[in-house]
């Protein structure tokens, strides 16, 4: 017998914040009347750390070995053992986001060795010559918006052939002087990364000029960095002294305001 079985928020964005209630419906479709041993709903919220292989050799014991660690778990039977009609049948359910005891909600983060994620299974148990039915769904979390405004505070930089770092042929680059300035490091990460850059000088011509994204995540003793986004703000030789604007929109499921616990830390 042909059935199928979705979750369906009641936000099309799939976008909360701690405190608010996540709500939607549980979508059964079957052509007849569908016996069944119950339906559960399963709210979860797990940190998922995996050590990096800069671990192996110092602690062999325990890499790949870290343990999930759990933000929030709520379980509700939504029926109970019985008969679905044929058609489409939709039962709606509401979960509070709320953590038990001294717990934090982290914000949604999708990372290489650090993973923050929310989700919702459905299960449907049904006999033993007919397989059970289970559906996951992800909501995202985003931390509430800071009250207090932050000041901006702009940053000057420069960059020339003796500022780069990881060169081994020094004396074999072209001499160049790249100025400009961040209007802020501390960044909210609803809004742009804005400055300038401006070529002031360069012995040979500029095919592009990119900026790049990094992620820095530390678990137990590694750290590591990796890319982002990379995004072109500018291609061909520009116009030496030509102020040319940064703007660089933050991926939110990539990237989480900076994070600092006792198990782990992400920056940017």
């Amino acid at each position: 017998m042909s059935v199928t079985l979705d979750i369906r928020l009641k936000r099309a964005n799939k976008i909360y914040h701690e405190g608010e209630t996540v709500a939607g419906v549980i979508v059964l479709v079957c052509k007849e009347p569908l016996q069944h041993h119950g339906i559960s709903l399963n709210m979860e919220g797990l940190v998922n750390l995996q050590l990096s292989s800069k671990s192996v050799g110092v602690f062999e014991a325990f890499y790949n070995s870290v343990k999930p660690i759990q933000l929030i778990s709520s379980n509700v039977e939504v029926a109970k053992a019985g008969k679905i009609p044929g058609g489409k049948t939709e039962i709606p359910f509401e979960f509070p986001l709320l953590t038990k005891g001294n717990k934090v909600l982290y914000e949604t983060y999708h990372g290489v060795f650090v993973n923050i994620q929310y989700t919702l299974r459905c299960d449907m148990k049904r006999s033993l010559l007919a397989k059970d039915l289970s559906r996951n769904c992800e909501f995202i979390v985003h931390c509430q918006p800071q009250k207090a405004k932050v000041i901006p505070t702009p940053v000057n930089f420069t960059i020339t052939p003796g500022t780069l770092q990881n060169t081994r042929e020094r004396s074999l680059l072209p001499k160049f002087l790249i100025r400009g300035h961040l209007d802020a490091t501390s960044c909210v990460i609803s809004q742009p990364l804005t400055g300038e850059v401006v070529v002031e000088n360069s012995d040979v011509p500029i095919k592009s000029i990119e900026l790049q994204l990094v992620r820095v995540e530390t678990c137990g003793y590694a750290r590591d960095a990796t890319e982002i986004q990379n995004i072109q703000i500018a291609e061909g030789d520009v116009c030496h002294g030509l102020s040319i604007p940064i703007y660089m929109v933050f991926p939110r499921l990539f990237t989480c305001p900076t994070l600092e616990t006792t198990n782990f830390k992400v920056g940017q």
